[in-house]
């Protein structure tokens, strides 16, 4: 699951700290080439290509492409910024604009911006995950355009539901949690007669699904100023222990055992999985599935509300340029040029970041899922920033899931958990405050 994820963290703030002030060497640049530094597999660096050839014609510039794997991109970035070679132009995540800012690293754009962007068309998410005000992030200045927004919604086995006689669900109204589990159940089956389960409702990685469930259940992470951790609530408890009940009571998912044998990424793509999450990066890949899917919202819990969460990566430019002008202008190009957004979503990899691109992509597109109009309803309704990325560093965040195993397994109440762990987050999240300067 972990590869198949938007950014989830870049240089942490402690490695940052160590290198404030390397933002004063020299930057990537040489002249009139300018340095774009990025992450992504082939079909990204082909679109990548063809837009910026247009964007150097138009600039009499050259532009140099820097491509890594998503696993390798932080570390070579820390070792560029280290070593005072900056990228002009890069990737950055919202969990380190803060460390970033204070560092010295980025630039604030914010000028450049306002005066030639339509920012009315442009997802306030992705805009609004890379502001920084000095105190709190999702205000104030602009330090990156977005590269992209990853609407993270929620998909269904059509062929698999039909074949059980279970009734498709309506794209417009989501299942209740009861209501799930009910037709996950319908189709956990022993399909060959062998005495073993060989397909399931559902399996879901609790790091990148819990999010869904515990927001349309009234509960969250942090308190409104990000200052305390909301974890040891009665509502955040309900949502976890539903989640792990769907294996340990109900049994909707596959085993231990049989995740370990197969994961349930690979059995949802051999049809061996009922409803599975789906972001619009998965979408070219899922093309080329033996079964029909589509997208619906994720469950409701006792707010009848779904939610779900929105991925995103931006484009910085880095303060120590020596091309501030052009590596600006290539930032916003990328982000939000008709033509290079046009080849990006023509490689099948993002949503487009204009509104009305988005709109015209949901009207035309024959390709599946036939459902897309799900993305942008994420991304304009109820998609949310995952809980670490407002906040300084994410150590406070992924504490919760570092001991959490027992309580997926059955063996301890999520309400104990919860009670548990609240404080070993609290005390991280304190940290990073203070580091941030917040408190």
């Amino acid at each position: 699951m972990k590869s198949r994820i938007l950014a989830a963290a870049a240089v942490t703030a402690v490695a940052l700290a160590t290198i404030t002030g390397c933002s004063s060497g020299a930057s990537g640049s040489d002249g009139d080439t300018i340095t774009f530094m990025f992450r992504g597999n082939d079909a990204e660096k082909a679109a990548y290509t063809a837009a910026i050839k247009q964007f150097e014609k138009d600039n009499d510039v050259k532009v140099k492409i820097i491509m890594t794997t998503p696993d390798d991109y932080s570390t070579k970035l820390k070792a560029a910024i280290t070593g005072r070679q900056v990228p002009d132009v890069f990737y950055v995540d919202p969990g380190s604009v803060q460390a970033y800012v204070k560092s010295g690293i980025i630039k604030d754009i914010t000028k450049e911006v306002e005066a030639s962007v339509d920012l009315d068309n442009v997802w306030e998410y992705g805009v609004d995950s890379y502001r920084f005000d000095g105190k709190l992030m999702g205000q104030g200045a602009i330090y990156a355009m977005p590269k992209d927004i990853g609407p993270f919604s929620f998909g269904y086995n059509k062929t698999m539901l039909e074949a059980a006689g279970v009734p498709l669900p309506d794209k417009d109204k989501p299942y209740t949690w009861d209501e799930f589990i009910d037709v996950a159940k319908k189709v956990t089956l022993d399909t060959n007669g062998d005495g073993t389960l060989d397909q399931w409702g559902t399996g879901l990685n609790v790091q990148w699904n819990l999010q869904p469930f515990v927001w349309s259940n009234g509960a969250d992470w942090l308190n409104e100023d990000r200052t305390k951790v909301t974890v040891d609530t009665p509502e955040f408890a309900e949502a976890l222990q539903w989640f792990a009940d769907m294996s340990n009571v109900e049994g909707v998912t596959p085993s231990t055992s049989d995740a370990q044998t197969l994961d349930t990424y690979q059995r949802w793509m051999e049809g061996q999985i009922g409803f599975f999450p789906v972001g619009p990066w998965d979408v070219p890949t899922y093309e080329k599935l033996d079964f029909e899917w589509d997208l619906i919202p994720y469950p409701v819990g006792s707010t009848g509300e779904t939610a779900s969460w929105i991925g995103t990566l931006g484009i910085a430019v880095s303060e120590s340029t020596k091309n501030a002008e052009l590596a600006t202008e290539l930032a916003i190009y990328l982000s939000t040029d008709v033509t290079a957004q046009q080849a990006l979503v023509d490689a099948g990899v993002q949503v487009p970041n204009l509104k009305d691109m988005a709109d015209e992509w949901v009207a035309s597109a024959t390709l599946p899922p036939a459902n897309k109009q799900e993305f942008l309803d994420v991304a304009n309704d109820y998609g949310r920033a995952l809980p670490a990325g407002n906040t300084y560093s994410a150590e406070w965040y992924d504490e919760l899931f570092k001991n959490i195993q027992p309580v997926l397994d059955g063996e301890q109440t999520a309400a104990d958990y919860l009670a548990e762990v609240q404080p070993r987050m609290q005390k991280l999240l304190d940290k990073a405050n203070a580091d941030a300067g917040i408190g």
